[in-house]
Parts: C-alpha cells; structure tokens; sequence
C-alpha cells in the first residue's frame, strides 16, 4: 500500500492519489459483448448453450433450474447456513419494508388532489456472480426487496459450474427471497438473454446485480438500447474508505481493509487517519494478516493500487472521503456520529469499532448493492424503491381549476405555449358561463 500526506501534495498528485484502477471499455471488450448480444438475439437458446461452453465449459441441457435441482440443493447445505440465510433475509426485508417509498395524497390546494401510486416494475432480472467465489448475498440483496415490490415476475441468472449445476447457497437463497425462475446463465450472454428474451428467459424490463466487466459492459449496452432493459446503477470495482483515529484498533482496521482487497485484484481500499501511528500500525497488520488469507494473492493485487492516507484532521478526511465518494464508508473513530452529519457521498457508512462492513454484506438489513467508482455522488443503492415506478395523479374540481387556472395561464403565456393556455382559459370561461368553450368564443372573451 502506498503511504502519502494528504497536505504535502498538490492538486493533480491528489487527484493521482485518489484514481481508481482503469476500467477498460477498450474495443476489443465492447466488440466481443456486441457479438454476444447480437448472438443471443438472433438464435436464442442455441447461442446461450453455446456461450456456456465456451466461457463456462459447461454443457447444459436445461437452461432453467428445475424442481429437483432446488431439493437437491436443499438437502446438500449445512442447516447452519441454511438458517443463517433466514435470519439474513428476515433482516434485510425488516429494513426494507420500513424503508420503502409510500403512497401520497395531498391537496395542494382547495379542489386540486394530487398523488403518488406506487406500482411494481413488472419483470425484473437478477444477476448473482459466481466467478471466483458465488455470492449467496446477492441473491437475497436482489430478491428481497423485488418482492416487497411486488413484481410480477422475477428471474434470476447465475453461472452454472463446469458440471452444469448452479452454487446450492444461490439456488436456496432465490427460493427464500421468492424469486420465480432460476437460469444456468453467467456473463453478457445472460444480460443478454433477460434484457431481449429468448424461448426459455422472459425478457426483463430492468436488470439488477454485479459483475465482472464483461457483465458490466453487457449492462451499458442494453440500457442504451430502447429495445434492451433498464439497468440499477453503473457498477465498478469493490471499495472501501476508512477513516480511523488515533483510537481505532489497527487489527480492526486492517480486516476491514484486506475484506474488500481479497473481493478482486481490481478493488480498492483507502485508509485516512490524522494518527501516523496508527498509520504505521495498520500497515504492518495488513501484511501480517494477507500472509494468512486463502485469497491472498488476489488481496495483495488490490493492496497494490491503494493507499494509507495521512490527513492532517478528520475534518480534511470526511472532505476527501466526499471527493473520493465511496462505495463503503467506515468511520473508526471515537466519536463517529460527529462526522456523520458532514458526509455528502458514499454508499453505505459503517459507525465505530464494532460495525465491520461485513456485516452490510451480509445480513445488518441494509443492501449492499451499491454505487461504486465515484457513483455514490449521484446514486444510491438498491432498494425497494428500485424495483417500483412511482406515477403521479392529478383531479381538479371546478373550484380548484379557478384557483389554480390563473397561474397555469400565465405561466404558459410565459413559456409561448398558446395550446398549453387555452387549454386552461377555455374551461376557466366555460364555468363562468360565457358562452360554449370553442376556439371561436375564447377569441371573442
């Protein structure tokens, strides 16, 4: 991890200190996911077998997960993990639920009713990664608050292994979420597949969930497509902002840390602290923890591209957190509810020594789909919200139009909209019993 003084540097070595590893849409990425969509789209099915062999090496015979694969994957999990499933999926719908958008119903004005109804995204499409290590956590991120939505349909693509079958944890957590049809799909090809439909996967109007750049790609592409399907929120790289005191634990800090660094070579961890003993603590504890990580070489990849920060206050570490804009946000400090107020930008934000981001991850309540690589500053995470559209409604009664008629009109004169006023005027001399409400008497008013 490199070591740096905030105050010593300039402008452009504070922007340097602060970049994220490149994410590359190079031509030969965006070409090759264009060539899986356009497969997928033109043959279907044959092209996702296809795919899966190629990228997977995997032959399927059945796309979609059926009846006994999910027993089967029932009966192979531990109860412990099945249980701890339950208690995460009970957590998350908790928070949820008291978090989700409601119905509005205001009068604005006497006789003039406006609304909110919340409907349900229709079809939805829910990707759970399973490259390096399958992420059980997704699936109830995902699949929880799609159905406190209430979508009518919602399906799931995981990458099958090379035997053909999907992760058990997956397959049992999309059952506990209620999620209604599982693929053997990983990859663009499956963005692809439940953006446009093939005969085995519904198309999906929105699609949700992580990836790698491939699957990032594939999601840029048919969320810019009117024919494709909405996406969640760009997605990068996993991250994580610590700021730590003088009092924070080093061995706290460090895991917290290496458990973002061990997600990929490409993630990013940053470590401010106004404490250069704290500082010099943290990094010798990284290296001695990493030492004994399963996944310490990917860990040591990621650890290669961050940075132990010094600040010279934890005032100047909440502004750098801002301009950085975290996906994961940790503040082991003290007293960590003072900083809470000033903090414009990250995505989740973890309080005090006994909060590790872990348990965001997993099953705290909140989500931990995320914005990442800077998106925090103008997206927020997954949420029930979402997975709904929120549609307004309007109804004037005589009274309220000529309360608010006047205003209408004048701000549409404004605006050279004439349409747009006589739209209004017309009614407004139709009640005043002028004459009948035509273009020829609103000229004669």
């Amino acid at each position: 991890m490199k070591r740096l003084d905030w105050s010593q540097l300039d402008e452009a070595a504070r922007g340097e200190a602060l970049a994220r590893p490149v994410q590359s849409r190079g031509e030969e990425l965006r070409a090759g996911v264009e060539g899986i969509i356009a497969a997928v789209r033109a043959r279907g099915d044959d092209a996702l077998r296809e795919l899966s062999a190629k990228y997977d090496r995997c032959t399927l015979d059945a796309i979609e997960v059926g009846e006994a694969e999910f027993a089967a994957a029932e009966s192979a999990l531990d109860p412990a993990l099945k249980q701890a499933i339950h208690e995460a999926a009970e957590r998350i719908e908790a928070f949820h639920r008291a978090a989700a958008p409601q119905s509005v119903s205001l009068d604005t004005a006497p006789g003039v009713r406006v609304e909110r109804m919340l409907r349900p995204v229709a079809r939805v499409g829910l990707y759970v990664p399973a490259g390096s290590a399958p992420l059980p956590s997704t699936a109830l991120m995902l699949g929880v608050p799609a159905r406190i939505a209430g979508c009518r349909e919602v399906v799931l693509c995981s990458p099958a292994r090379a035997d053909g079958s999907c992760d058990e944890a997956v397959l049992y957590a999309a059952r506990v979420t209620g999620v209604h049809k599982v693929f053997k799909l990983g990859g663009a090809q499956a963005i692809a597949a439940m953006a446009y439909g093939t005969r085995s996967v519904p198309a999906c109007d929105k699609l949700f969930g992580p990836g790698n750049a491939w699957v990032t790609e594939a999601k840029l592409q048919v969320s810019g497509d009117p024919e494709g399907a909405a996406i969640d929120m760009p997605a990068g790289p996993s991250e994580v902002l610590v700021i730590a005191d003088a009092h924070a634990n080093p061995v706290f800090v460090a895991a917290d840390l290496l458990s973002q660094a061990e997600h990929g070579p490409d993630s990013q961890v940053i470590l401010l602290s106004d404490s250069d003993q704290l500082l010099d603590r943290v990094e010798v504890e990284v290296r001695a923890q990493c030492a004994a990580l399963p996944r310490a070489e990917i860990a040591v990849q990621a650890l290669s591209r961050s940075r132990l920060i010094r600040v010279a206050s934890l005032a100047q570490a909440v502004e750098v957190s801002n301009r950085y804009a975290p996906e994961h946000l940790i503040l082991q400090v003290a007293e960590p509810r003072d900083l809470l107020a000033g903090i414009e930008s990250a995505g989740s934000v973890f309080l005090g020594a006994w909060t590790p981001e872990s348990v965001g991850d997993y099953c705290s309540g909140s989500n931990h789909v995320l914005p990442t690589y800077g998106y925090a500053r103008s997206y927020s995470g997954v949420s029930v919200a979402s997975f709904q559209k929120q549609i307004t409604v309007q109804q004037l009664s005589a009274d309220g139009l000529r309360a608010i008629g006047p205003c209408t009109a004048t701000l549409a004169a404004a605006e050279q909209l004439e349409a747009h006023r006589r739209a209004v005027t017309l009614r407004l001399a139709a009640l005043d019993g002028v004459a009948p409400a035509t273009f020829s008497t609103e000229k004669a008013v």
